[in-house]
């Protein structure tokens, strides 16, 4: 949000990291709330791919299926929670799964996005974006409001140009190129994530 200087302190809450020999957690969270949309089919391809090692916790996120509360109590810097706060703030690191509307990003994802605020700090992200050219004005736009939310976001993305010529009755089946540059974006977001959540126990920030 814009008034920041309304926001408490960026210091950062426990959220419940436990061990640190416990897997990482990866949250894939599903952009498109729409009516026969893929997103959702999209998020369940990328889901698969991060936990495909084993060596990660994956919850998928879902936009269509958060009821949020009204808008009317969206405060700077977040809010007082929502059904969904706990698994934001549990997950080390996130997979946002976005389609490309006008040149950015659904507004269904930007209300999850605000009403949340601590659950993200200090955590990294990668962008699933898809449209007919790939989306990639949609990861840009987001780049931004991660930025103002102490996100890092990974160089590497996940862009998927006409993703519905690859859809099959098993789900989405991309070209073997399209599931490796995921899965270079998923390996830069897990040494991301590794070294924060370390960083986060260790040495949290604070001003």
């Amino acid at each position: 949000m814009s008034e920041t200087s309304f926001a408490a302190s960026p210091t950062v809450p426990d959220t419940g990291d436990g061990s640190p020999d416990r897997p990482l957690r990866i949250a894939v969270i599903a952009g498109s709330v729409r009516d026969q949309r893929m997103g959702r089919t999209v998020a369940e391809w990328a889901a698969f791919r991060a936990a495909a090692g084993g060596t990660v916790e994956v919850d998928l996120i879902d936009c269509a299926e958060c009821a949020l509360p009204d808008d009317a109590e969206l405060r700077p810097g977040g809010s007082s929670g929502s059904p969904v706060s706990g698994r934001i703030a549990a997950a080390d690191a996130y997979v946002f799964v976005t389609p490309e509307y006008n040149h950015s990003y659904p507004a269904g994802l930007k209300r999850l996005i605000d009403w949340h605020y601590r659950e993200w700090m200090f955590k990294p992200a990668t962008v699933v974006s898809y449209g007919v050219q790939g989306g990639l004005l949609a990861t840009e736009h987001l780049r931004a409001v991660f930025a103002e939310l102490h996100m890092v976001t990974t160089r590497r993305v996940a862009a998927l140009a006409r993703p519905w010529d690859h859809l099959t009755p098993a789900g989405y089946q991309p070209p073997e190129e399209v599931a490796g540059m995921l899965d270079g974006a998923l390996h830069e977001l897990g040494w991301w994530a590794g070294v924060l959540r370390t960083a986060r126990r260790e040495q949290p920030y604070a001003r």
